[in-house]
């Protein structure tokens, strides 16, 4: 059990602490208006909707909100995993890719179960001194459960480790 993962889910896990937590860190995904839907060590899920702030003229979710949900849940579970951690990590999307499978309308939740990866990575890092890649996915689904867009995330974590 990861007391410091546990710790950060408590500091973000309401809606009021994660949307502080967005408004004060990442301004457009607040205003895009992502909500956490849910968090433990091996997922997380983050929802986008369409709205004003998220549409694009084809009455869909803009391409960009949804890459914003789909980073955030891989990017969630990585700073959960570095939270309080000694030495730190620095974490760094190197890569990304997308597939959009079907037009994104009305609520998305874009999920990522690859919490025990970057676990790993980030402890591998913290080992070895050295850098570590990890690509994480994040799918993307309508409320009927349809797969509307798949992200891949190319992480990049390195332990600042003292000279």
């Amino acid at each position: 059990m990861n007391t410091s993962f546990d710790s950060f889910v408590h500091k973000i896990s309401s809606p009021f602490r994660f949307g502080f937590f967005l408004a004060t860190k990442l301004p457009a995904a607040f205003f895009v208006g992502l909500k956490l839907k849910a968090i433990n060590q091996q997922a997380c899920s983050i929802n986008v909707k369409h709205s004003w702030f998220s549409k694009n003229p084809f009455k869909s979710v803009y391409f960009a909100a949804e890459a914003m949900a789909a980073e955030m849940s891989t990017g969630l579970l990585a700073f959960g995993h570095i939270y309080n951690r000694s030495p730190k990590v620095s974490m760094l999307v190197v890569n990304m890719e997308a597939a959009f499978l079907k037009k994104g309308t009305g609520k998305l939740t874009f999920t990522c179960n690859d919490g025990d990866a970057i676990k790993q990575a980030i402890e591998e890092t913290m080992r070895t001194g050295e850098g570590v890649t990890l690509i994480s996915k994040s799918i993307g689904e309508n409320e009927m459960g349809e797969t509307v867009a798949e992200f891949k995330f190319t992480w990049s974590f390195k332990a600042k480790l003292a000279k």
